[in-house]
């Protein structure tokens, strides 16, 4: 029953996310600090009441890792949001999912941590679907698929610092951290380049921080309740319900080779966490028998 509850929970996360990464595209003449700042405010709402509901300390412990940990998600944050107005947001989140083998190559070469020769192969066909992406797809914008995957590049960072941090943290204080940090830069890089939003775009901005949050608590939850490889492939339905959208809301098109591309970023990905999920098992089990 765990293991149902916790893929409903990873569903119902898929989805908000996708609904906010619809809003981000339907705001697509607002700027992506903008969106940050909205975003951020938004879920900080959230967060400061939690922890203050629950007498939870505001300052963390680890305040340098903290702050290393909000301004690396910010930068990832506002590059992802950026690639969305030269994209189709189902690729620009397809391609954000990379952050996994970026996260791998930095547990590497900062923790010493090592990485089964199986996934590798994962890891070379995931960039595969990437050259198929930018190789057959002339459409799909260089500039954007940079900016997505320097995106990429610093969400696997963030793997890492989280890693760093560990459980000497509760976890609402450091998204809280992420939170402040990110409206911060945000709104100092908005004050000279603010959009007045018109009609529903005050509502859809309202709304960022609400998916965002709900999406990233289901999330939460439906990994407490089950093993990690049970149910981190599930959250790749993320792409197909934002792909859904950008093909019925924003008239997105998909052609062949793209989704081919994607298909195969995605498979690979989520083999390596069924792998490596099998594979980290069977070695607990054979160190716990010596």
């Amino acid at each position: 029953m765990q293991l149902k509850e916790s893929i409903k929970l990873m569903l119902l996360s898929t989805l908000a996310f996708a609904c906010m990464n619809g809003a981000v595209k339907y705001l697509d003449n607002i700027g992506a600090f903008q969106i940050v700042f909205f975003r951020s405010l938004g879920s900080l709402f959230f967060t400061f009441g939690y922890l203050l509901k629950n007498k939870i300390p505001l300052v963390g412990k680890n305040n340098k890792l903290l702050i290393l940990r909000g301004l690396v998600g910010v930068t990832s944050m506002s590059l992802f949001f950026m690639s969305t107005k030269y994209l189709p947001i189902g690729t620009a989140v397809s391609l954000r999912y990379l952050a996994p083998i970026f996260a791998a190559i930095f547990a590497v070469l900062i923790l010493k941590e090592k990485i089964f020769p199986l996934q590798w192969v994962f890891f070379i066909l995931a960039f595969l679907g990437v050259v198929i992406l930018k190789g057959f797809d002339t459409d799909l914008n260089t500039f954007g698929l940079t900016l997505i995957l320097i995106a990429a590049v610093f969400s696997g960072l963030v793997y890492i610092i989280i890693s760093k941090i560990g459980k000497s943290e509760h976890p609402v204080v450091v998204v809280n951290y992420f939170m402040i940090i990110s409206t911060t830069v945000g709104g100092l890089v908005t004050i000279n380049n603010w959009v007045t939003p018109v009609g529903l775009q005050w509502l859809f901005l309202a709304l960022l921080g609400v998916f965002g949050y709900f999406g990233q608590l289901l999330m939460t939850k439906a990994f407490q309740n089950a093993q990690t490889n049970q149910v981190a492939p599930v959250k790749y339905v993320e792409v197909i319900f934002t792909m859904i959208l950008g093909i019925t809301i924003f008239d997105e098109s998909y052609p062949f080779w793209s989704l081919f591309g994607i298909l195969l970023i995605i498979v690979s990905l989520i083999a390596n966490i069924v792998y490596k999920g099998k594979k980290t098992k069977k070695l607990a089990l054979e160190n716990a028998k010596s």
